[in-house]
């Protein structure tokens, strides 16, 4: 394929993704306030609704996969964003929290992530797809910042049901830019052979294990953060607009440059585990300080470049990783931690937060990146070129 073919491939599939992160993203900030005023709501109810997406994400990555490789990628990757669409609509329309969780249910079955990685796969080099991968992480990364502060001023202005629109509206983007993209000649296949050789892989299963934990312990910090922020700390919509804008600019341009010099200059392990480190001491600091707006600006700042950086990492570490061959199938099962991870951090954090309150949420976020770092210190340092050949077990 051409560079500039190419470049527009990249372009096309790390917009699809980003759409899908700034539908997930875009409720955390408003979610557990917004949604507790429904009929029926209660914190555990909340965080189920908030975690369910990443439920039937988890569930369905790799057979949605599996299926692109019978029936081929695009069509699965427009029945995925048909299903966003369908579940932002009733989301948006739900007047009782059960509706609701029905709603995200149905956002999350279009489970195309692990699809979207593979087409790109099917469609870059083996030579520039660990850089490709890079770039699909930093879209993320951005989509995470622009949700962030998008989420709160669409609530203000329209809503809960407002955001729901226009992941709606967001989902249609993303099905007419899959026409802009080629079909593959020889797409790589998956087979049951090569997931059993990816749970095998010990370094790998760190890396699923990371966006695990990483999802987890955000997915239930924002079950807490906008209960703190509106009842706690009493901080107006307006000014967390603000507060967010500024936190998350800042934070996303000071990550970038531990992006490039983990790469550039061969430090991804001691950067990726100082990085797990910051989290840890961000959710003990917001155990003891979070009622206080100051340090919870600080510890918020940290937490995002942290975040940041590690989820424009992780993804890259399991391109270099992850033999060819076994690529689409180390995504599939990379996708699916990353989903359970909110599933489990929205779900248990919410029901934390029903019987032991905030504090509670910080210390379970704490005690899940003590283990993660505990996971992350026995990895190996990554190959800085992707091999062709098969990972070995350690």
């Amino acid at each position: 394929m051409s560079l500039p073919k190419s470049r527009t491939v990249l372009i096309a599939l790390s917009s699809i993704m980003s759409i899908r992160m700034l539908g997930l993203f875009m409720i955390l900030p408003v979610f557990s306030v917004a949604a507790a005023h429904m009929p029926g709501a209660t914190a555990t109810l909340v965080g189920l609704a908030l975690g369910m997406y990443g439920l039937t994400q988890s569930l369905l990555q790799i057979p949605f996969g599996m299926l692109s490789d019978r029936i081929g990628r695009k069509p699965v990757i427009l029945l995925g964003l048909f299903l966003l669409l369908i579940g932002s609509i009733v989301a948006a329309f739900s007047h009782s929290i059960y509706f609701l969780i029905i709603g995200r249910a149905l956002q999350g079955a279009g489970a195309i992530g692990s699809t979207v990685l593979a087409l790109l796969a099917d469609l870059t080099s083996e030579q520039s797809r660990s850089k490709a991968m890079a770039f699909m992480g930093l879209s993320i990364g951005f989509a995470f910042t622009l949700a962030m502060i998008a989420g709160p001023v669409i609530n203000h202005w329209f809503h809960l049901s407002g955001i729901f629109f226009a992941t709606g509206l967001l989902a249609l983007i993303g099905i007419s830019l899959v026409s802009t993209i080629p079909t593959p000649s020889k797409p790589l296949k998956t087979s049951e052979k090569k997931f059993v050789e990816i749970i095998g892989n010990t370094q790998l299963l760190r890396l699923d294990a990371g966006i695990f934990f990483l999802h987890a312990i955000l997915t239930a910090l924002f079950v807490a953060v906008p209960i703190l922020l509106t009842r706690e700390i009493q901080l107006s919509s307006l000014h967390q607009i603000l507060m967010y804008l500024f936190i998350l600019i800042i934070s996303f341009m000071c990550a970038l440059p531990f992006i490039i010099i983990g790469e550039k200059k061969q430090k991804i392990k001691p950067i990726f585990i100082s990085a797990i480190a910051t989290i840890f001491i961000v959710q003990v600091g917001l155990y003891f300080f979070h009622r206080d707006l100051i340090a919870m600006v600080i510890l918020l700042f940290v937490f995002f470049a942290a975040f940041t950086l590690l989820e424009a990492t992780l993804p890259s570490l399991v391109s270099k990783i992850a033999p060819a061959k076994n690529k689409g199938a180390a995504m599939g099962i990379y996708s699916s931690s990353q989903f359970f991870g909110i599933f489990v951090g929205g779900s248990v954090g919410g029901w934390v937060f029903e019987h032991a309150h905030l504090s509670g949420v910080f210390a379970l976020s704490a005690v899940i990146a003590c283990v993660w770092f505990s996971v992350a210190c026995t990895m190996q340092q990554p190959p800085y070129l992707s091999k062709n050949t098969n990972c070995g077990k350690e």
